[in-house]
């Protein structure tokens, strides 16, 4: 299972220009599967992280 850039951009409350930005400087993981797709795990992995700013 992969969120979307759409869904990721939901529930983090953030513009999907955001979320590839993140996607592009590798800050959040990401398979490119004709469009961008984020791995849940991969997501919690980036919240986390990002408590800790």
């Amino acid at each position: 299972m992969y969120f979307t850039v759409k869904e990721v951009a939901q529930k983090l409350g953030v513009t999907e220009d955001w979320v590839r930005d993140l996607i592009q400087a590798k800050e959040l993981k990401a398979t490119k599967i004709k469009k961008w797709r984020i791995k849940p795990e991969d997501l919690d992995e980036f919240i986390n992280s990002r408590k800790n700013v």
